[in-house]
């Protein structure tokens, strides 16, 4: 049996990004998304949520690019010179590496992000990240900590098959950053077991992430494994007005026309395909 949840990032970081994500959810197939509490659009997301009460809202903790919720006395090393977290992953990881990231702080503010979307009234179904920093070692003690701590039993393993593609032509160097994540992913899964929680079996959508054309979706779902698998995407209505404010150069508006392509719907329906969100997760990966 194929189950599949077409998970939206983001959601709460702009309004036409939140908007897109209702329109993939009511006229597409997409059933679950993760909330960014730090968004500049985080209370109309929670509103939206409330209105549409079959969407699946997990908390997708963020580390890096915005501006945090805590202070930053309350979060030493976590925050540049301009107020806002690391722009990026990667001017993270080496702070982090280099011992310049207090654990104490990460901690702090991803418990004031779940603290945040609970406050804002909001079921939380799952848990990951912004540019999945929770599977990094050590961080995913933290997150695991925290999971159990408020209850989440759910989370997202962003384990790209090494050798997977779905005919999207990445740059090698996306390549290689692809086969890092599912390294780290697989290194941590050990850990997400152990804390008695559950992933789908199987992950999509790291090597084509913010470039999810409808035929890339298309492959995907026509190499579906059995089992669970998740497929992230990244909709959004606009795209020149979110170019202008998120450098980051995702195709917005083709990943909405993914999700909503009357292709992917018939074909879900034509092959059986129980689409789900993580409230209703209930395998758990075997790596």
């Amino acid at each position: 049996m194929k189950r599949l949840i077409v998970n939206a990032d983001d959601f709460g970081l702009h309004t036409e990004v939140n908007h897109a994500i209702i329109e993939g959810y009511i006229h597409g197939c997409l059933r679950s998304t993760s909330f960014m509490a730090v968004g500049s659009a985080a209370e109309e997301a929670s509103a939206l949520a409330k209105e549409h009460p079959g969407l699946g809202v997990g908390v997708h903790l963020t580390l890096v690019a915005e501006r945090p919720l805590l202070s930053p006395e309350k979060i030493p090393g976590l925050i540049g010179n301009d107020g806002r977290l690391w722009p990026d992953h990667m001017a993270f990881i080496k702070k982090f590496i280099m011992g310049h990231i207090p654990w104490q702080s990460i901690y702090a503010e991803c418990e004031a992000q779940i603290l945040r979307a609970k406050e804002l009234g909001l079921s939380l179904s799952h848990i990951d990240s912004h540019q999945h920093l929770h599977v990094l070692p050590k961080i995913i003690a933290i997150v695991t900590e925290l999971a159990k701590k408020y209850g989440l039993k759910k989370m997202r393993l962003p384990a790209e098959d090494y050798c997977f593609t779905g005919g999207y032509a990445a740059p090698f160097t996306r390549h290689i950053a692809k086969a890092g994540l599912t390294f780290c992913a697989r290194r941590a899964w050990p850990q997400i077991k152990a804390a008695g929680i559950i992933t789908p079996r199987h992950f999509f959508g790291m090597l084509a992430g913010g470039h999810m054309f409808p035929e890339n979706f298309q492959a995907i779902l026509e190499v579906l494994p059995e089992g669970t698998s998740e497929i992230m995407v990244h909709p959004g209505r606009n795209n020149a007005l979110l170019d202008a404010v998120y450098h980051w150069q995702y195709h917005w508006e083709e990943e909405l026309a993914a999700v909503t392509s009357p292709k992917a719907r018939e074909y879900i329906k034509r092959h059986q395909i129980e689409l789900i969100s993580y409230k209703e997760l209930t395998d758990e990966a075997i790596l």
